[in-house]
């Protein structure tokens, strides 16, 4: 009897590996053309975070949280006239920071978080970020999305950014399968999107999100490059 359970539980989890390696194969495929028709609708995408040193866009996507980049990219001006480089920032108060921040919302936390990321760059890194994955997820205030930005666009190495624009259309588009989670999405976005293509995927999603395929408002899915191709979750929604 229970040689005969075991055989059918052997059977149905081979089943079971067999659906879930065609599955994947077939978001491969969807994954591969996806990727083609974003890159011929937005060639230029990138960061729109400003920047010029590694370490001011770990500052602006702490800023970021809960708040547009056009106004973070703001009022880094001013956060950068009067503090100008990772020493300054370290040496600062949070209450000095804040005040410049505050803008942003969350002033306090974010302003926290900087000072002491900046400290520790300043005193274990000698003022310069790291290009290490796991200890850029050390650094105060700097999760897997930050990190993954940092490495793909600072570093030119791999990376899935899971913002919510990318949460929202990898789900509509059918790459996966009604995961909300972000570290979820992302470990199944590794398993089906080349990692060299990883980090502009994401640019391009967040213009094709902002533009077209819209979170608050019915999708534009008669202008949309991918329109033949999306498996279209949750558009039939907001349509009604």
């Amino acid at each position: 009897m229970a040689k005969e359970e075991t055989k059918k539980n052997a059977e149905k989890n081979a089943q079971k590996n067999g659906k879930t390696s065609a599955d994947e194969t077939e978001k491969k495929k969807l994954a591969l053309e996806v990727i083609e028709r974003l890159k011929k609708e937005y060639p230029d995408a990138d960061c729109t975070l400003d920047y010029n040193e590694a370490w001011k866009l770990l500052v602006s996507v702490r800023l970021a949280a809960q708040c547009t980049d056009a106004r973070v990219n703001v009022v880094v001006q001013d956060l950068y006239a009067k503090f100008p480089d990772v020493e300054a920032l370290a040496d600062a108060s949070v209450e000095e920071i804040e005040e410049i921040v505050r803008p942003c919302g969350l002033g306090h936390s974010k302003a926290r978080d900087i000072n002491a990321c900046m400290k520790v760059l300043r005193d274990q890194y000698q003022g310069k970020v790291p290009d290490d994955f796991d200890a850029l997820l050390k650094l105060p205030g700097v999760g897997r999305k930050s990190a993954n930005l940092i490495m793909g666009d600072v570093f030119h190495k791999p990376a899935i950014v899971t913002d919510t624009h990318c949460i929202r259309l990898v789900n509509r588009i059918g790459l996966v399968d009604g995961i909300k989670e972000p570290a979820k999405v992302e470990k199944a976005l590794w398993k089906i999107i080349p990692p060299e293509e990883g980090s502009d995927f994401c640019h391009r999603l967040v213009e094709h999100g902002r533009d077209v395929c819209t979170a608050r408002t019915k999708p534009h899915c008669d202008v949309c490059c991918l329109q033949d191709i999306c498996a279209k979750n949750g558009v039939a929604k907001l349509e009604s």
